[in-house]
């Protein structure tokens, strides 16, 4: 992609995830996502009903009358994105690809990151690590996320979703918010989750395209692994072959549901033929609601 195309391509999701960010998800974000800790602001008069435990001790002896100290949420985060950026996710039949619909996403999650003055950061991999930006604040550090996920190019086509993970775990030292984004084409990767989401708070995008699950019927069609290349012939029109293939998708989808249960993660399923609003907007008022 040359330059002048990358510029128009990033203006253009700047616009909608923007506009979308400042209108709708800002505030739902704000709330989902609180503070690492309490700062101390100041201390009044005890008031009946305050916990002991709050008494500023000094200023209450040297005033002769009981204060408590007063804490405010420290707001600022870091929030980083876990991008999969594996062949799978050039795959889409719809409106766009999967690769289209996560960069979307990352846009409008660093949008709102911004908003609230938290530094964002993201980690591109495949089955390895495959670029690392380091978490920072401003919109000239959300706009380079941006262009880089429209123009990077990863040097592998497989996935091995513990690697980011673990990388996370390793690089990442301050408790932050982490958007693991993936279409979750891959296993191994339940303790590394575990792990990650105890030091961290892990909330989980899975990315899907319809035809996926619902296959149309169009006789022998041959069926490309974008991550490994091998073709398979697959007969759409046999029941039984049908059937088999969803139940096995089912079968995957229930394990993966049971992944996150275990690792006590918070997911979303966005596919893309559909708005990504809804389901975002869902995920962040049922955190709020658990708080």
């Amino acid at each position: 992609m040359d330059t002048k195309e990358l510029i128009k391509r990033v203006r253009k999701i700047e616009l909608k995830t923007r506009g979308l960010s400042n209108q709708i998800f800002s505030g739902e974000y704000h709330s989902a996502f609180k503070g690492s800790g309490m700062a101390f602001s100041e201390v009044r008069e005890y008031i009946a009903g305050d916990e002991i435990r709050k008494i500023d001790w000094n200023v209450t002896a040297r005033l002769n009358s009981p204060y408590v100290k007063v804490f405010d949420e420290e707001r600022e985060l870091t929030v980083m994105l876990l991008v999969d950026m594996s062949g799978s996710e050039d795959f889409g039949t719809k409106k766009q690809t999967k690769r289209e619909l996560i960069t979307e996403i990352c846009a409008v999650l660093a949008f709102s990151a911004i908003q609230n003055n938290d530094k964002i950061g993201a980690i591109f991999f495949s089955d390895k690590i495959e670029k690392f930006i380091p978490p920072k604040k401003g919109k000239g550090h959300t706009l380079l996320i941006i262009r880089e996920l429209l123009d990077f190019k990863p040097e592998n086509k497989g996935t091995n979703l513990a690697e980011p993970l673990r990388y996370l775990t390793s690089v990442i030292k301050k408790r932050s918010i982490v958007f693991l984004i993936s279409d979750f084409l891959g296993d191994g990767f339940d303790s590394a989750m575990k792990i990650a989401n105890r030091k961290h708070d892990l909330v989980a995008l899975k990315i899907s395209d319809k035809a996926e699950k619902e296959l149309p019927n169009v006789g022998l069609i041959p069926v490309k692994d974008n991550e490994t290349d091998e073709v398979v012939w697959l007969d759409t029109s046999d029941q039984k072959t049908m059937n088999r293939y969803k139940a096995q998708m089912l079968r995957k989808e229930d394990e993966l549901r049971q992944i996150f249960s275990k690792s006590g993660v918070d997911f979303a399923e966005i596919a893309t033929h559909q708005s990504y609003v809804k389901p975002l907007m869902n995920l962040f008022k049922k955190r709020e609601s658990k708080r």
